[in-house]
Formats: C-alpha cells, sequence, structure tokens
C-alpha cells in the first residue's frame, strides 16, 4: 500500500520573523495554530475550508497548501489519485505571523505522512530544504517546522537552522487591513550605511542572549536600523505603535513583514488601537506535528 488509510492531521503555528534585528535568520513559533486534515482519495481535489481567509484562498491546485503537498509528493516519487483537505485557519493572512509558511510546512509535514514509509524516506532535515525553496526564505519556516527560537542561514546552496528553547511572554496587535510581503520588501533599499549594519548585526547577536539568559535586555536587543523605519510608510500606524510602546519600555517589533506588531510583555490590553485585534501568547516549543 502507497498511501496510509484514512485521515492524517497536522497542527502548525503562527511565526514570528525578524524580531527586530533578524532580518530574514531570526524566528519564532507562537502559540497559535492552523490545523489541516488530509485524505487520500480516489480522484479529484476537493477543499473544506474554514476560519481566516476562508472567503479568498483558491479551492484547486494553485492553493499553497496543495502545492507544497505536490512538491513533497514529487520528492517522494509518490501521487496520489485524489485529496480531500480541511483546512481549519486561525492564522491571519498577509499580516506578518507565517500564514504562508504555516500552509507550506503543514503541506510537506501531511505529504510525508500519507505515504506509507514517508519519514524514512525523506528526513527533517530534507524536508527543511524543501520548505525553504518553497517559501523563498528560511525564517518563518524554520520555527514553523521545529518551534521554539530559531536562527537560520543559507549555507552554500543548502538552508540551516539552529533552535533554541526559550521562553517569553508575547503580545500581539493584529491591524484590520494586511499589508503584502511584496510591498512591505519593495520599500528596502538596496544599500544600508555601515554603520546601521554594524548596529543591527550587534543587536541580533544581543536579541539571542536576551531570550536565553538576559531578558532584561530585550529593550536594547529589539533595535532595528535595517528594515522597520524603510517600511513605515506602509504601515504608519504599526511603526507609531512600536515607538509608543518602546518609549514606555516595552521591548515591541513589527512581526516579520508586518503590520503585526509584536511585543514581549502581557497586560497591554491598554494600548490595543480602535479596531485591532489583541492576542496574547507564548513561545510555541512544537512545530507542525501530527495528531492523534
Amino acid at each position: 500500500m502507497t498511501f496510509v488509510d484514512g485521515p492524517v492531521t497536522v497542527r502548525v503555528p503562527a511565526t514570528s520573523a525578524n524580531l527586530g534585528p533578524g532580518f530574514d535568520s531570526l524566528g519564532m513559533a507562537l502559540t497559535w495554530f492552523d490545523e489541516v486534515t488530509a485524505e487520500v482519495t480516489g480522484s479529484g481535489l476537493t477543499f473544506d475550508i474554514t476560519g481566516e481567509g476562508s472567503d479568498e484562498v483558491p479551492r484547486d491546485e494553485t492553493h499553497l497548501l496543495y502545492r507544497a503537498m505536490s512538491a513533497a509528493f514529487d520528492l517522494l516519487s509518490e501521487h496520489p489519485d485524489g485529496l480531500h483537505l480541511t483546512c481549519r485557519n486561525t492564522i491571519p493572512h498577509g499580516r506578518g505571523l507565517g500564514s504562508s509558511a504555516a500552509a507550506i510546512a503543514a503541506g510537506v509535514v501531511l505529504a510525508r505522512a500519507l505515504v506509507v514509509g514517508g519519514g524514512d524516506r525523506v528526513d527533517d532535515t530534507t524536508l527543511f530544504g524543501l520548505a525553504t525553496d518553497l517559501e523563498g526564505h528560511p525564517d518563518n519556516v524554520a520555527p514553523a517546522l521545529r518551534g521554539g527560537f530559531t536562527i537560520s542561514w543559507i549555507e552554500g546552496a543548502a538552508a540551516e537552522t539552529l533552535r533554541l528553547d526559550v521562553e517569553a511572554d508575547v503580545t500581539v496587535f493584529v491591524p484590520p487591513e494586511p499589508v503584502p510581503t511584496s510591498v512591505a520588501r519593495g520599500l528596502l533599499p538596496d544599500s544600508v550605511p555601515h554603520g546601521d549594519a554594524s548596529f543591527t548585526a550587534g543587536r541580533a547577536a544581543l536579541l539571542v542572549a536576551a531570550l536565553t539568559t538576559a531578558p532584561e535586555r530585550l529593550i536594547s536587543a529589539t533595535e532595528d536600523r535595517l528594515h522597520q523605519s524603510y517600511r513605515s510608510e506602509a504601515m504608519p500606524d504599526s511603526y507609531k505603535l512600536v515607538r509608543r510602546l518602546r518609549v514606555e519600555g516595552v521591548p515591541a517589533v513589527i512581526s516579520g513583514a508586518g503590520p503585526t506588531v509584536l511585543a514581549f510583555a502581557h497586560g497591554l490590553e491598554a494600548w490595543t488601537p480602535a479596531g485591532w485585534a489583541r492576542r496574547e501568547l507564548r513561545v510555541s516549543p512544537e512545530g507542525a506535528h501530527l495528531t492523534v
């Protein structure tokens, strides 16, 4: 038998990349999850989608979840005749909380789990490399797959990641309107002053220490001069909230490409802008994992 009998379900976390100075390298899994169930069928591709983005995402082969599964099936040299996919989406789309990385992570994990002996044929390192190729960079897919706090980089042509266990209170402030990642990236300059690069490199190193052994350093460790200010014109209210929180001593950053604001603290109800959602979270020790 090539495929397992019955459905397989994966739970995958939201993620926050960059965390201030760790541009395209640092990421963190959060206790906020999407859940996807896949089952091999006789023919065709069908979807049952509820929650975030259910009125907007495609229900055909162009869906990112299916594209990730198809790429993993290619790697396994196995393709089912049909699939039924059930998506329970809670992670907001286009808000800098890793919804695309969650879809990719869910897809590659599900495809491997659906193939009998898939875990023996494709290991976690290979799966991470595939997910990185699909996403374009490893900063979100690393924590989506492995949980915790991750440091990721490209070694030659291969994606590498180092996972650390950290504990932290996190609050996210989610604005009502998205900002496409392509728009946010398009605002970045081709080069930055050497002083800004040196400053941010030092803060990125400090952030690793702050999240593991020196939380009192988080306000300094989350400073950045590489990307957040350049993106402010696409998300002025988010950037304003970051600055206001930091003036009050709260370590706050733009989550990923934004426009969500992430703060390393709880009890920030009074700071929630009108019309925004606020959610208190923790760092998730688990990445994408199969559920029984």
